[in-house]
Order: C-alpha cells, then structure tokens, then sequence
C-alpha cells in the first residue's frame, strides 16, 4: 500500500477542519442533549466524540506520536471528557498533535509494519503502517458521520463534510 505523507498532512488538515466545525455546533448545546442516547454505536454525541479523542490518542501513541495513550478500554472511552467545553479543550490540543505529527512525517516514515497488543482481539497485532494511518483517518470519519447524524437529528446544524470543499487556507 502507497500513502504518502504529503495525503496524511491533508488528511490531518481534513480532521482539524471537520473537527472544529462540531466544535462550534456543539457550542452551548446543553449537556442533556450532547448525552443523550440517540441511537449511534456509541450512543450520544459526546459519547462517540470521546470515543474518537481515546482512539486517535491510541493510534498516536502506536505510531510513536509523542502522545499518552489513554486510559481504560474503548467502553471507558466515552466518557473522557464530562461536557462538550472539556472535549472542545482536549480535541483541540490532540488536532494540534496530529498536525505537528504529520507535517513532520517523510513518506518513507510510513512503510513497513506496526505491531501492539489489541486489548479488542486479546493478542498480538502486526499490520502495514500505512494501512494504521489510513485506518485511523478513516476511523474518525465514520464517527463523525455518525455525530453528523445526530446532530441533524437533534435539529441543530451539522457541518459540511465534503473534502472537495475544504478551504485551501485550513492548516
């Protein structure tokens, strides 16, 4: 698998922007709302927001970003931040992480494989680091669309999502 650092850096750029449009959807939504179950994977938006921070948190730790791994399991994961201002602070600073991470990346930074210890598959894991990348940028973009939907379905209003329509200015 080819994946260049040059489509990480724009998929690192494609996060921060999409992330900090539900930052500001999320903007004084009550807690209620942000808690509520509607029905998603994770259940509520903040839950399925918090569940992408301790994922993305993971995955950089595993590709040796600088980053602590979170703490607890993927059930654990939901409840890392207590409100939409507190996810607000912490995604903020891990999007900031993921840049620096990416811009500092060289292509060649991106074969061969990366090995941990999945807690979900209770063994060993060895997979192409490109496929890992890829993954995680993928990952975030499935929940997302998820959150878009409650969003939507919660009456407010939900973020544009199309890559071709990222502005050029967003770093």
């Amino acid at each position: 698998m080819l994946l260049t650092a040059d489509h990480v850096r724009l998929m690192a750029r494609y996060n921060g922007w999409q992330n900090a449009q539900i930052m500001r959807a999320v903007d004084g939504v009550s807690l209620k709302l942000l808690t509520e179950d509607h029905g998603a994977h994770f259940g509520s938006i903040l839950g399925t927001l918090n569940h992408l921070l301790w994922a993305d948190r993971l995955w950089l730790n595993r590709f040796g970003a600088g980053v602590e791994p979170p703490g607890g399991g993927i059930a654990e994961g939901t409840a890392l931040t207590p409100t939409g201002a507190a996810w607000s602070a912490e995604r903020f600073a891990l999007d900031g992480r993921i840049s620096a991470w990416a811009r500092d990346l060289l292509s060649i930074d991106l074969t061969g494989d990366l090995t941990w210890h999945s807690a979900v598959k209770g063994a060993g894991i060895s997979r192409p680091l490109a496929l890992c990348v890829t993954h995680m940028f993928n990952h975030q973009t499935h929940h997302r669309g998820q959150v878009h939907a409650m969003l939507t379905r919660a009456g407010l209003a939900a973020p544009e999502t199309d890559l071709a329509f990222m502005p050029e200015d967003i770093e």
